[in-house]
Parts: C-alpha cells; sequence; structure tokens
C-alpha cells in the first residue's frame, strides 16, 4: 500500500529540476513536482499536496490535507495504545 503524506508547497528550490520545499507538519524536505508541475511553477507556492517518496503526486485542498492528517495522528495514537497493550500482556506473561 502507498501512503501520501499532505504537505503544503513553500517554496520553489530549482526550477529547471523541477524541485520545490514542501513542509509536511513542521518539517521541510525537497520535493519533486513533475507530477503537478503546470506552466507556472511559482503558483504551486501555498498548495497542498499528496507527498509519496519524495513526490508531490497530486494537488489537494486545505480541508482533505487537515483532514487526512488528523487521521494519521489518530491511526498513529491508536498504534501507540496498541503497542502499550500488547507490552501490558508481555508483562503478565
Amino acid at each position: 500500500m502507498c501512503l501520501g503524506i499532505p504537505g503544503k508547497i513553500i517554496a520553489i528550490t530549482d526550477a529547471a529540476r523541477l524541485m520545490a520545499m514542501a513542509e509536511v507538519s513542521g518539517v521541510r524536505r525537497e520535493v519533486n513536482v513533475a507530477c503537478v508541475a503546470g506552466n507556472d511553477l511559482e503558483a504551486l507556492v501555498g498548495a497542498w499536496t499528496l507527498i509519496h517518496v519524495g513526490f508531490a503526486m497530486s494537488l489537494i485542498d486545505e480541508d482533505e490535507a487537515a483532514r487526512t492528517l488528523e487521521a494519521l495522528r489518530d491511526l498513529g495514537e491508536a498504534q501507540e495504545a496498541l503497542d502499550q497493550m500488547a507490552a501490558a500482556d508481555e508483562a503478565l506473561a
């Protein structure tokens, strides 16, 4: 299964290579925007995208980005609770 993480494009870093800086939950990393690039790369600044292995795969709106980030946080919290339950079970055994 592939998982795209919502990220906001904050700057174009290398137009010739179609590279931009994206911010994902406070972490900045360079991503390739070839899959979402139009004629005006600067128009991507401020846009939300789904990012997978260093590529901006598709454009999404801010509401979808917020819902996806919330779901990912919930999944992380659920996994943490499951890990704690498993550790407690192991301690009892």
